[in-house]
Protein backbone atom coordinates (compact mmCIF):
# COMPACT_ATOMS: atom_id res chain seq x y z
CA UNK A 1 0.00 0.00 0.00
CA UNK A 2 1.67 3.23 -0.97
CA UNK A 3 2.05 6.34 1.47
CA UNK A 4 0.01 8.41 2.14
CA UNK A 5 0.10 12.22 1.91
CA UNK A 6 -0.76 14.70 4.74
CA UNK A 7 -2.75 16.24 1.80
CA UNK A 8 -4.67 13.30 1.38
CA UNK A 9 -5.26 12.41 4.92
CA UNK A 10 -6.76 16.02 5.87
CA UNK A 11 -9.29 16.05 3.30
CA UNK A 12 -11.29 13.79 5.31
CA UNK A 13 -10.85 15.81 8.25
CA UNK A 14 -12.97 18.88 9.68
CA UNK A 15 -11.63 21.80 10.11
CA UNK A 16 -9.48 22.50 13.16
CA UNK A 17 -8.93 18.52 13.51
CA UNK A 18 -4.83 17.99 13.68
CA UNK A 19 -3.21 15.23 12.63
CA UNK A 20 -2.84 12.85 15.77
CA UNK A 21 -6.36 13.46 16.12
CA UNK A 22 -7.23 12.24 13.07
CA UNK A 23 -5.32 9.41 13.55
CA UNK A 24 -7.27 8.32 17.37
CA UNK A 25 -9.87 5.55 15.91
CA UNK A 26 -7.31 3.36 15.18
CA UNK A 27 -4.79 4.45 17.49
CA UNK A 28 -4.78 1.95 20.33
CA UNK A 29 -4.14 -1.08 17.59
CA UNK A 30 -0.66 -1.66 17.20
CA UNK A 31 0.28 -2.71 14.13
CA UNK A 32 1.35 -6.35 14.59
CA UNK A 33 2.35 -9.32 12.16
CA UNK A 34 -0.24 -12.10 11.53
CA UNK A 35 1.79 -14.37 14.15
CA UNK A 36 1.58 -11.55 16.61
CA UNK A 37 -0.48 -11.72 20.05
CA UNK A 38 -4.04 -9.71 19.51
CA UNK A 39 -3.28 -6.11 20.60
CA UNK A 40 -5.10 -3.82 23.04
CA UNK A 41 -8.44 -2.77 22.19
CA UNK A 42 -9.14 0.59 21.89
CA UNK A 43 -9.97 2.52 24.96
CA UNK A 44 -13.06 5.01 25.86
CA UNK A 45 -12.55 8.09 24.00
CA UNK A 46 -11.24 10.61 26.64
CA UNK A 47 -13.24 13.83 28.16
CA UNK A 48 -12.41 17.58 27.55
CA UNK A 49 -12.32 17.52 24.01
CA UNK A 50 -12.59 21.64 24.48
CA UNK A 51 -9.20 21.54 26.03
CA UNK A 52 -6.71 19.54 23.34
CA UNK A 53 -8.49 15.66 23.98
CA UNK A 54 -7.21 13.07 21.72
CA UNK A 55 -11.17 13.44 20.67
CA UNK A 56 -11.02 16.99 20.03
CA UNK A 57 -8.84 19.15 18.44
CA UNK A 58 -5.22 19.62 20.51
CA UNK A 59 -3.33 22.33 21.25
CA UNK A 60 -0.17 23.01 18.72
CA UNK A 61 2.81 24.75 20.31
CA UNK A 62 5.38 25.18 17.46
CA UNK A 63 8.74 24.48 18.90
CA UNK A 64 10.66 27.38 17.43
CA UNK A 65 9.42 31.00 16.50
CA UNK A 66 11.15 30.88 13.04
CA UNK A 67 12.48 27.95 11.44
CA UNK A 68 14.47 25.29 13.40
CA UNK A 69 18.20 25.84 14.24
CA UNK A 70 20.33 26.08 12.10
CA UNK A 71 17.77 25.58 9.10
CA UNK A 72 18.22 23.38 6.25
CA UNK A 73 15.99 20.69 5.98
CA UNK A 74 15.39 18.40 2.76
CA UNK A 75 11.17 18.13 3.36
CA UNK A 76 11.01 21.94 1.87
CA UNK A 77 7.32 22.78 1.56
CA UNK A 78 6.12 18.87 1.62
CA UNK A 79 3.58 18.45 3.75
CA UNK A 80 4.53 15.00 6.10
CA UNK A 81 4.18 11.68 5.15
CA UNK A 82 1.81 9.69 7.24
CA UNK A 83 2.53 5.57 6.52
CA UNK A 84 -1.04 2.91 6.40
CA UNK A 85 0.51 2.53 10.24
CA UNK A 86 0.00 5.96 11.50
CA UNK A 87 3.86 6.50 11.91
CA UNK A 88 4.87 9.93 10.48
CA UNK A 89 8.33 11.25 8.39
CA UNK A 90 8.70 14.18 6.76
CA UNK A 91 8.99 16.70 9.34
CA UNK A 92 9.48 20.24 8.24
CA UNK A 93 7.74 22.38 11.42
CA UNK A 94 8.76 20.13 14.81
CA UNK A 95 6.07 20.74 17.30
CA UNK A 96 3.61 19.81 20.49
CA UNK A 97 0.37 18.72 21.20
CA UNK A 98 -1.03 19.26 24.32
CA UNK A 99 -3.26 16.52 25.80
CA UNK A 100 -5.08 18.03 28.87
CA UNK A 101 -7.08 15.75 30.78
CA UNK A 102 -10.50 16.39 32.37
CA UNK A 103 -9.38 16.63 35.73
CA UNK A 104 -5.72 17.66 36.00
CA UNK A 105 -3.39 16.77 39.28
CA UNK A 106 -0.55 19.05 37.75
CA UNK A 107 1.68 16.40 36.37
CA UNK A 108 3.25 16.37 32.80
CA UNK A 109 4.62 14.08 30.41
CA UNK A 110 6.85 14.51 27.45
CA UNK A 111 5.95 11.54 24.95
CA UNK A 112 7.81 10.87 22.09
CA UNK A 113 7.34 7.59 19.62
CA UNK A 114 9.79 5.59 17.90
CA UNK A 115 10.60 4.72 14.21
CA UNK A 116 14.36 4.26 14.19
CA UNK A 117 14.51 8.10 13.84
CA UNK A 118 13.54 7.33 9.92
CA UNK A 119 9.86 8.18 11.36
CA UNK A 120 7.60 8.73 14.63
CA UNK A 121 5.31 6.16 15.68
CA UNK A 122 2.03 8.14 16.72
CA UNK A 123 -0.50 5.71 16.24
CA UNK A 124 0.99 2.91 17.55
CA UNK A 125 2.99 4.26 20.67
CA UNK A 126 2.93 8.13 21.04
CA UNK A 127 -1.14 8.57 20.88
CA UNK A 128 -2.05 5.26 22.73
CA UNK A 129 0.14 6.90 25.31
CA UNK A 130 -1.31 10.33 25.46
CA UNK A 131 -4.43 8.65 26.18
CA UNK A 132 -3.24 6.31 28.78
CA UNK A 133 -1.93 9.61 30.69
CA UNK A 134 -4.93 11.56 30.40
CA UNK A 135 -7.11 9.24 31.83
CA UNK A 136 -4.60 9.16 35.42
CA UNK A 137 -4.81 12.75 35.45
CA UNK A 138 -1.95 13.87 33.44
CA UNK A 139 -1.22 16.67 30.57
CA UNK A 140 0.89 14.94 28.17
CA UNK A 141 3.17 17.06 25.48
CA UNK A 142 3.49 14.45 22.37
CA UNK A 143 6.11 15.19 20.44
CA UNK A 144 6.56 15.77 16.72
CA UNK A 145 10.48 16.03 16.22
CA UNK A 146 13.06 16.52 13.24
CA UNK A 147 14.45 13.49 11.54
CA UNK A 148 18.20 13.49 11.39
CA UNK A 149 18.27 11.82 7.85
CA UNK A 150 15.90 14.99 6.50
CA UNK A 151 18.45 17.41 5.13
CA UNK A 152 18.86 19.71 8.16
CA UNK A 153 21.87 21.28 8.78
CA UNK A 154 22.43 20.09 12.66
CA UNK A 155 22.27 16.65 11.23
CA UNK A 156 22.33 14.14 14.32
CA UNK A 157 21.91 17.12 16.76
CA UNK A 158 18.20 17.93 15.13
CA UNK A 159 16.21 15.45 17.56
CA UNK A 160 17.71 16.51 20.07
CA UNK A 161 17.35 20.11 19.59
CA UNK A 162 13.76 20.11 19.81
CA UNK A 163 13.29 17.69 22.49
CA UNK A 164 15.36 19.65 24.64
CA UNK A 165 13.71 23.15 23.16
CA UNK A 166 10.09 21.00 24.31
CA UNK A 167 10.97 20.67 27.93
CA UNK A 168 11.96 23.93 28.13
CA UNK A 169 8.87 25.09 26.49
CA UNK A 170 6.95 22.93 28.61
CA UNK A 171 8.93 24.63 32.19
CA UNK A 172 7.73 28.09 31.07
CA UNK A 173 4.83 27.88 30.37
CA UNK A 174 3.79 25.74 33.39
CA UNK A 175 1.53 28.19 34.87
CA UNK A 176 -0.63 28.28 31.62
CA UNK A 177 -1.59 24.75 31.98
CA UNK A 178 -1.71 24.54 35.87
CA UNK A 179 1.17 22.14 35.86
CA UNK A 180 4.19 21.65 38.98
CA UNK A 181 7.47 22.25 37.63
CA UNK A 182 8.45 19.28 39.82
CA UNK A 183 6.63 17.04 38.27
CA UNK A 184 7.38 16.90 34.81
CA UNK A 185 8.03 13.40 32.91
CA UNK A 186 9.51 11.78 30.17
CA UNK A 187 7.84 8.74 27.93
CA UNK A 188 9.72 7.72 24.99
CA UNK A 189 9.59 4.35 23.09
CA UNK A 190 12.47 2.83 20.88
CA UNK A 191 13.98 5.64 19.50
CA UNK A 192 12.24 7.71 21.24
CA UNK A 193 13.29 5.99 24.47
CA UNK A 194 16.98 6.86 23.25
CA UNK A 195 16.21 10.60 22.84
CA UNK A 196 14.24 11.66 25.82
CA UNK A 197 16.49 9.32 27.67
CA UNK A 198 19.75 11.02 26.49
CA UNK A 199 17.79 14.18 27.81
CA UNK A 200 16.78 13.48 31.43
CA UNK A 201 20.36 12.20 31.76
CA UNK A 202 21.96 15.11 30.49
CA UNK A 203 19.81 18.57 31.10
CA UNK A 204 22.96 20.41 31.08
CA UNK A 205 24.09 19.95 27.68
CA UNK A 206 22.37 22.76 25.41
CA UNK A 207 22.94 21.89 21.90
CA UNK A 208 21.77 25.25 20.19
CA UNK A 209 22.10 28.73 20.71
CA UNK A 210 19.06 30.05 23.07
CA UNK A 211 16.12 32.05 21.25
CA UNK A 212 14.21 33.54 23.71
CA UNK A 213 13.16 33.51 27.41
CA UNK A 214 12.52 30.04 27.50
CA UNK A 215 16.21 28.49 26.60
CA UNK A 216 17.25 30.40 29.83
CA UNK A 217 15.82 27.22 32.21
CA UNK A 218 17.45 24.61 33.02
CA UNK A 219 13.80 22.15 33.24
CA UNK A 220 14.04 19.14 36.05
CA UNK A 221 12.95 15.53 34.91
CA UNK A 222 11.22 14.44 38.03
CA UNK A 223 10.85 10.65 36.50
CA UNK A 224 11.73 8.99 32.87
CA UNK A 225 9.78 5.90 31.48
CA UNK A 226 11.49 3.93 29.01
CA UNK A 227 9.62 1.25 26.45
CA UNK A 228 12.03 -1.29 24.52
CA UNK A 229 14.71 1.75 24.39
CA UNK A 230 17.75 2.49 22.34
CA UNK A 231 20.08 2.98 24.86
CA UNK A 232 23.45 2.35 23.31
CA UNK A 233 25.55 3.16 20.11
CA UNK A 234 28.76 1.12 21.19
CA UNK A 235 29.81 -2.11 19.49
CA UNK A 236 28.53 -4.67 19.26
CA UNK A 237 25.25 -3.42 19.80
CA UNK A 238 25.71 -0.91 16.62
CA UNK A 239 23.45 -2.76 13.96
CA UNK A 240 19.96 -0.63 14.97
CA UNK A 241 18.49 1.75 12.35
CA UNK A 242 18.57 4.51 14.99
CA UNK A 243 21.99 4.02 15.35
CA UNK A 244 22.90 4.10 11.23
CA UNK A 245 20.50 7.19 10.92
CA UNK A 246 22.40 9.05 13.92
CA UNK A 247 26.01 8.50 13.26
CA UNK A 248 26.00 6.69 9.59
CA UNK A 249 26.87 2.78 9.55
CA UNK A 250 30.59 3.28 10.60
CA UNK A 251 30.64 5.46 14.27
CA UNK A 252 33.77 5.87 16.13
CA UNK A 253 34.43 4.66 19.24
CA UNK A 254 33.94 8.19 20.92
CA UNK A 255 30.78 8.96 18.85
CA UNK A 256 29.09 6.07 20.29
CA UNK A 257 30.10 6.99 23.30
CA UNK A 258 28.87 10.02 23.33
CA UNK A 259 25.42 9.11 22.10
CA UNK A 260 25.23 6.32 24.50
CA UNK A 261 22.92 6.86 27.23
CA UNK A 262 24.65 4.71 30.04
CA UNK A 263 27.65 7.25 29.86
CA UNK A 264 26.05 9.85 31.39
CA UNK A 265 24.24 8.09 34.10
CA UNK A 266 25.02 10.13 37.21
CA UNK A 267 23.64 10.19 40.85
CA UNK A 268 21.22 12.81 40.54
CA UNK A 269 19.54 11.86 37.74
CA UNK A 270 15.63 10.84 37.55
CA UNK A 271 14.28 7.41 38.92
CA UNK A 272 14.59 5.41 35.58
CA UNK A 273 10.88 2.69 34.71
CA UNK A 274 12.30 0.43 31.99
CA UNK A 275 10.06 -2.17 29.91
CA UNK A 276 11.20 -4.42 27.24
CA UNK A 277 10.82 -8.06 26.05
CA UNK A 278 13.23 -10.32 26.51
CA UNK A 279 12.65 -11.56 22.78
CA UNK A 280 13.47 -7.99 21.26
CA UNK A 281 15.17 -8.62 18.14
CA UNK A 282 15.99 -5.19 17.59
CA UNK A 283 17.47 -3.38 21.34
CA UNK A 284 17.94 -6.64 22.67
CA UNK A 285 17.38 -7.00 26.30
CA UNK A 286 21.43 -5.88 26.76
CA UNK A 287 20.11 -2.44 26.28
CA UNK A 288 18.09 -1.96 29.65
CA UNK A 289 20.59 -3.78 31.21
CA UNK A 290 23.53 -1.94 30.70
CA UNK A 291 21.46 1.06 31.74
CA UNK A 292 19.82 -0.79 34.60
CA UNK A 293 23.74 -1.49 35.88
CA UNK A 294 24.89 1.95 35.24
CA UNK A 295 21.77 3.36 37.39
CA UNK A 296 23.03 1.12 40.11
CA UNK A 297 26.69 2.15 40.06
CA UNK A 298 25.54 5.55 40.38
CA UNK A 299 22.34 4.81 43.04
CA UNK A 300 20.27 6.12 40.56
CA UNK A 301 16.52 4.38 41.37
CA UNK A 302 15.62 2.35 38.68
CA UNK A 303 13.37 -0.84 38.07
CA UNK A 304 12.69 -2.77 35.12
CA UNK A 305 10.32 -5.43 33.86
CA UNK A 306 11.51 -8.01 30.95
CA UNK A 307 8.72 -9.76 29.82
CA UNK A 308 8.77 -13.05 28.16
CA UNK A 309 7.51 -12.14 24.79
CA UNK A 310 6.66 -9.42 23.20
CA UNK A 311 9.26 -8.31 20.49
CA UNK A 312 10.00 -4.92 19.43
CA UNK A 313 7.50 -2.25 19.33
CA UNK A 314 4.58 -3.42 21.26
CA UNK A 315 3.39 -0.22 22.32
CA UNK A 316 0.79 -0.75 25.22
CA UNK A 317 1.69 -4.10 24.99
CA UNK A 318 -0.69 -6.98 23.31
CA UNK A 319 -3.91 -8.29 24.64
CA UNK A 320 -3.72 -11.19 26.94
CA UNK A 321 0.12 -11.33 27.03
CA UNK A 322 2.13 -9.96 30.33
CA UNK A 323 3.12 -6.67 28.32
CA UNK A 324 -0.51 -5.63 28.85
CA UNK A 325 0.28 -5.35 32.36
CA UNK A 326 3.23 -2.67 32.12
CA UNK A 327 0.83 0.46 31.90
CA UNK A 328 -0.45 -0.63 35.29
CA UNK A 329 2.71 -1.00 36.59
CA UNK A 330 4.21 1.73 35.47
CA UNK A 331 0.98 3.75 37.38
CA UNK A 332 2.18 2.33 40.70
CA UNK A 333 5.92 2.72 40.39
CA UNK A 334 4.68 6.93 39.39
CA UNK A 335 3.00 6.67 42.12
CA UNK A 336 5.53 5.09 44.76
CA UNK A 337 7.73 8.17 43.18
CA UNK A 338 4.81 10.88 44.50
CA UNK A 339 4.76 11.76 40.51
CA UNK A 340 1.07 11.09 40.68
CA UNK A 341 -1.28 10.33 43.49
Amino acid sequence: MPSLTRRTLLSSIPAGVSLTAAMHPAFARPEASPSAPEPPAPASSPAGSANGSAEGSAAIIPLWPGDAPPGGGGPGILLPLVSPSGAISRIAHPHLEVFRPAVPNGAAVLVAGGGGYQRISMRHEALPAAHWLQELGVTVFVLTYRLPQEGWHAGALAPMQDAQRALRLIHAQASTYGLDPARLGVLGFSAGGHLLGLCAARPEWRCYTPVDAADTVQPHVAVALLAYPVVTMEAPYQGTRSCHNLLGPHPSSEEARAWSIQTYIHKGCPPLFLVQAADDPITVPDNTALLQAACQRNTVPVTRYVFPTGGHGFGLGYRKTETSTWPHLAEIWMKQQHFIS
